[in-house]
């Protein structure tokens, strides 16, 4: 993955720095920054040093104290910006955490995206949306494993369960990541790692930031657990109508298997996450249950964020992507 065009002067600054072998360097001012899609890329682009890091960027840039304080202030920037848009529900009983995760999923009145592209949708809105999930779906479940190493007993054991799953039980050509890039390939777009970074607004990167956030923060690890548990309560029912979109629009088998597999998948993890996980981890860290329920909402409400942002330019007849020129990678037919 290369680094992207910057969007403003903190990616300018940091891009600069990064191109060049790791030194220490003076952060660039974040303060009460008004620039989102330069805020959610530097913190996107720190954040990724962790995961598949950038051709051309040194791997020890990883650890740089410079690079840490930069992220710091970012997270504490994102933060604010959460807090802002994400009210706290309040902390439930630990027993009642299972069924509070369902009281919030069954209030989530956000616009439905998966109804839009499965009966109104053409290909070019298919293919900006695939563009926009391949951000994270590219390292699905990655944010979350982060989470392993943090828990014990019967949480842990329930969090490997769903992960074992997402990395494909042992078989790479099942990994959902892999399943995502023969969506990819499918609608003719560019499956390789990241491509597309450059391409999607911060509302897109805010969808994989907060889960970097809380996966790589320990004391974030009750949000991170009601992050993962919205993700797979309200994942069945989207992928089967992001299925039959498809199948409307000409995608065959191979293109449609990655949502076919969650809708499956994740009615099993929808129950696992719920009480297995977070009604497990509730009842050993009472204290935390109000943790839980925030990374739970945090999680509906980014993505009522992103289905509004994509709606919304659509009905304006307008692309999604950051800029109008990706709008022409996303004309191709689907086949």
């Amino acid at each position: 993955m290369q680094l992207p065009a910057p969007r403003g002067p903190i990616t300018d600054r940091l891009f600069a720095e990064l191109a060049r072998p790791p030194h220490v360097f003076g952060p660039p001012p974040v303060g009460a920054c008004d620039a989102e899609d330069d805020a959610q890329l530097a913190l996107f682009v720190c954040y990724e040093l962790h995961y598949q890091g950038f051709d051309g960027v040194d791997d020890r840039w990883e650890w740089n104290p410079s690079v840490l304080a930069l992220r710091e202030r970012l997270e504490a920037w994102f933060e604010g910006w959460l807090a802002r848009r994400v009210p706290r529900p309040p902390a439930p009983p630990p027993r009642e955490v299972p069924r509070a995760l369902a009281a919030l999923v069954a209030a989530d009145d956000g616009p439905s995206l998966s109804a839009y592209l499965r009966s109104r949708g053409d290909a070019a809105q298919f293919r900006e949306f695939v563009i926009h999930r391949s951000i994270y779906q590219l390292k699905e479940a990655d944010p979350h494993t982060w989470g392993i190493p943090r828990l014990l007993g019967r949480p842990k054991a329930a969090l490997v369960e769903i992960q074992s799953d997402e990395y494909g039980g042992g078989r790479p050509e099942r990994m959902h990541a892999e399943l995502f890039r023969a969506t990819m390939r499918g609608l003719g777009l560019d499956d390789s790692y990241g491509a597309y970074l450059g391409g999607v607004p911060g509302v897109t990167l805010a969808i994989s930031n907060v889960m970097s956030l809380f996966g790589l923060h320990r004391h974030h690890r009750g949000a991170l657990l009601g992050h993962l548990a919205a993700f797979e309560m309200t994942s069945s029912l989207p992928n089967r109508r992001y299925s039959q979109g498809l199948r409307r629009l000409g995608g065959d088998a191979d293109a449609r298997r990655y949502y076919d597999e969650h809708v499956q998948a994740d009615a099993v993890h929808e129950q696992i996450a719920a009480h297995d996980m977070c009604g497990a981890f509730a009842a050993e860290h009472p204290g935390l249950t109000g943790d839980i329920l925030y990374g739970a909402a945090c999680a509906l409400t980014l993505d009522r964020l992103f289905a509004e942002h994509l709606l919304n330019r659509w009905r304006e007849g307008r692309t999604s992507l950051w800029q109008a020129e990706w709008r022409a990678d996303a004309e191709v037919t689907v086949r």
